[in-house]
């Protein structure tokens, strides 16, 4: 059986103890779980969650992605550097509030892009730089789940099959990989050919709407997605992933909800129902 998770980008980026009442009413809604954003990587910040979590009983999943200052491809050997410890503050954030998992397109930077394909220079160091992440991971008993973006908002690796490709140049147990439905309603002809790809690699999976709303209100095929997911008897929690205006990376200027709480409610009873039927 799986989890269902809620991802708090929902509410932005900003994560304090304002929104411990917020996990409360995502647990009364019916999720096991949440995905939470890690942007403050000062591990103290994250005993309180730990505390919190655990008693609410939900299970986590940590999740991150860097800015233009932290570009684990760039050719300036310095911000190299600096996005591999700053990332790896991040695996200890994420050991401090319980997660096993670092999830999200930390192989690059969001929205910077060179004009061109990858090229050699960068894939090297992006397989250099995660496997001595990964190493660390390892030190700390977590998994990478690595992501990849649709074209508009990376260039590194967005598909499925770049992304394969990456892990397995990474070759480190503790570098594995995610899926994300509006990335792949984008990129990929085969939706479900995508995840069942990933094989025994995948360790997280994010449901989101073409539009980034409400699960059941758009145009993904989600009830394949849950079908392929059956028969790889994938274990790992099942993400809902919407943003608000409150997200500015996300480029959303537009409500497709009326509130949160609505979104919350009526996805995990959309998600359900697809469960249930598949």
């Amino acid at each position: 059986m799986n989890t269902f998770g809620m991802n708090l980008l929902l509410w932005g980026t900003e994560m304090d103890e304002s929104m411990f009442p917020i996990l409360e009413q995502i647990k009364e809604a019916g999720y096991g779980g949440v995905e939470v954003p890690v942007f403050d990587v000062n591990p103290s910040a994250w005993n309180a969650w730990r505390k919190q979590l655990d008693a609410l009983e939900l299970d986590r999943v940590a999740v991150t992605f860097n800015g233009a200052e932290h570009h684990q491809i760039s050719s300036d050997p310095l911000v190299r550097k600096k996005t591999l410890e700053r990332n790896k503050r991040a695996l200890e954030c994420a050991k401090v509030m319980g997660a096993k998992f670092l999830t999200g397109p930390i192989h690059s930077a969001l929205c910077v892009f060179s004009g061109s394909s990858p090229n050699s220079h960068e894939l090297d160091w992006a397989q250099e730089n995660l496997y001595e992440l990964a190493e660390y991971a390892k030190q700390l008993d977590l998994v990478i789940g690595l992501e990849y973006l649709n074209r508009f908002e990376s260039y590194l690796v967005t598909s499925s099959e770049e992304l394969i490709k990456l892990c397995a140049s990474i070759n480190h147990p503790n570098c594995q990989l995610m899926f994300d439905t509006f990335h792949a309603n984008i990129e990929e002809k085969n939706m479900s050919g995508a995840v069942e790809s990933m094989g025994n690699r995948l360790v997280h999976v994010q449901v989101s709407e073409n539009d980034r709303g409400t699960l059941g209100k758009g145009h993904v095929d989600f009830k394949s997605v849950f079908q392929t997911l059956k028969k790889m008897n994938y274990e790992g929690m099942i993400s809902v992933e919407a943003f608000s205006t409150k997200l500015a990376a996300a480029n959303i200027w537009r409500k497709t909800f009326s509130s949160e709480m609505e979104l919350v409610k009526e996805s995990i009873q959309f998600l359900k129902n697809i469960a249930h039927e598949s």
